[in-house]
């Protein structure tokens, strides 16, 4: 399974994202894309397989993935404090892989109807969700 995911700012919800992943699914091949270089480098740190920064990876990454990861944010054009470009966005949303979108309420987008969970309880959904796409 081709993972991709994608995170902005410090990376850490990426981080963890990849930490979880690598624990959990073997054989799962992790690219981790970053809409900036610090992002990227904590997601390597944490084990991701491959890496790259920017707008033209997203594009390319979403072509190739099974699956895309990320907070909510990644398919809102202008979101994470401008860190998504229009094109990023639209790129994840027309790829054909399945997308697993962590609902977290920052950055003027609030999801309703949703339980208030944290981020660990919210990467173990993820690995729910993974497993279930194993099946």
């Amino acid at each position: 399974m081709n993972i991709l995911i994608i995170d902005a700012q410090g990376g850490g919800i990426g981080k963890q994202v990849v930490t979880a992943i690598k624990q959990n699914i073997p054989g799962a091949v992790i690219t981790a894309v970053g809409t900036n270089t610090t992002a990227t480098s904590v997601m390597i740190k944490a084990g991701a397989d491959y890496g790259a920064t920017g707008e033209n990876a997203v594009i390319v990454g979403t072509r190739k993935a099974d699956v895309i990861i990320g907070p909510i944010g990644i398919i809102v054009a202008d979101s994470m404090f401008g860190e998504i470009t229009p094109a990023m966005a639209m790129s994840i949303g027309q790829s054909s892989a399945k997308r697993i979108l962590i609902p977290v309420n920052h950055c003027d987008n609030i999801v309703v109807g949703i339980r208030n969970l944290s981020i660990k309880e919210l990467i173990e959904e993820v690995l729910l969700e993974l497993h279930k796409l194993e099946g």
